[in-house]
């Protein structure tokens, strides 16, 4: 039974059916997908541009919107710095969320040193941001309104399609960084008015190494500048030979979820539920985030009664979990999301994130309740 992976909100196991599609583009398929003039590199373009088309078909938009890159993390800076930049630098206006992934904070602190200016807008204690606070926040030199769609602490979803009709009424660029909902639950680039969009594989029963930025091409069309030269590769947008296994395995982790999402997040939201529900009625035990507007299989917890911080010790010796990002696992201070939904710091400290996956099953679930049970109760005892 043990050990028991529910930190999948981290990263995710590949899924074995994105492993057999990829293997061969190691091997057999070994070609460069700019290599136009032989059949090894046409079959890497071809697969390429299957996949292509698999991401488009799960957020609902064109084969041609879609720019493969090293990860999230590259998509973001890609979408901020490049909108930034192709609206002239300087004192441009940047709006994002105080609880965004740090690898949209960071990029709007590097941009803030080059003269722009960032507006972080507060959230309330379920962790949503309010819409006539970000209307107030606008200015003439807006130019792009970052949030995030799902937060991969807490899973609250954010009011996409209110914060996209906005910023068309007003003609600003609207990114979203949804690497924690793409395959969860439905996301439609069409239906919402995303201007752009990032997601990674290795969030999706995919690999590491591989994700894609969503870029609108009409109505209205989204431009931004190139953060990486040398050889005009994805329409100029990101050059770099490419990683086709990677690729691939994208693709297929794409159209698996397009395919499993409906039974899966019923299924995972049961799971989550169940484990939920049993641990609030340890005393002291209390959900961070709306639990009316989340993702189906995270779960953020406080347990307040506990004295100090060595909770998540004890759990992580037979159950893999998290107090928060990944990303900032080596940092002992609390939780920026939690401090910003205005969780004191003491019970910040003993939050723990239950990222529940594909393969989770309901007997690791009933042992994880039984076992984290008996750990709170011993350290409050």
């Amino acid at each position: 039974m043990v050990p028991i992976y529910l930190d999948n909100n981290a990263t995710t196991p590949v899924d074995p059916e994105v492993l057999r599609a990829m293997l061969p583009y190691f091997t057999n398929h070994f070609g460069n997908a700019a290599s136009r003039n032989h059949a090894f590199g046409w079959a890497a373009e071809e697969a390429v541009q299957q996949a292509r088309e698999q991401v488009a078909t799960l957020l609902h938009a064109e084969a041609d919107e879609i720019i493969f890159t090293s990860g999230a993390t590259e998509a973001i800076n890609l979408a901020i710095k490049g909108t930034y930049e192709i609206h002239g630098g300087g004192d441009q206006h940047i709006i994002t969320c105080a609880t965004e992934h740090k690898a949209v904070l960071d990029t709007c602190g590097h941009l803030e040193k080059s003269g722009a200016s960032v507006t972080y807008l507060p959230v309330n204690r379920e962790g949503l941001i309010n819409i006539k606070d970000l209307e107030s926040a606008i200015q003439q030199n807006t130019v792009l309104i970052a949030v995030m769609y799902a937060n991969n602490e807490t899973g609250v979803v954010q009011p996409v399609a209110e914060i996209a009709a906005i910023t068309k009424q007003k003609g600003i660029v609207f990114f979203t960084d949804a690497t924690q909902a793409v395959g969860k639950i439905p996301v439609d680039v069409n239906q919402c008015g995303i201007g752009m969009l990032c997601l990674s594989a290795h969030k999706m029963y995919g690999p590491k190494g591989v994700g894609a930025l969503y870029i609108r091409r009409k109505n209205p069309r989204v431009r931004l500048t190139a953060q990486i030269d040398g050889g005009g590769h994805e329409k100029g947008m990101r050059s770099g030979t490419l990683n086709v296994p990677g690729i691939v395995a994208l693709g297929k982790a794409c159209a698996l979820c397009a395919t499993y999402m409906p039974h899966e997040s019923l299924h995972l939201k049961e799971l989550r539920d169940k484990l939920e529900n049993a641990l609030l009625s340890i005393d002291g035990v209390s959900v961070n985030g709306t639990p009316a507007h989340r993702l189906p299989h995270v779960s953020n917890l406080s347990f307040s009664k506990i004295k100090g911080n060595n909770l998540l010790t004890e759990i992580s010796k037979t159950i893999a979990v998290s107090s928060g990002s990944a990303c900032t696992s080596a940092n002992p201070a609390p939780s920026h999301v939690l401090k910003a939904m205005g969780v004191e710091d003491g019970v910040a400290k003993n939050a723990i994130r239950f990222g529940l996956g594909r393969f989770t099953t309901e007997a690791e679930i009933d042992y994880t309740i039984q076992k984290v049970t008996g750990i709170v109760m011993g350290m409050k005892a």
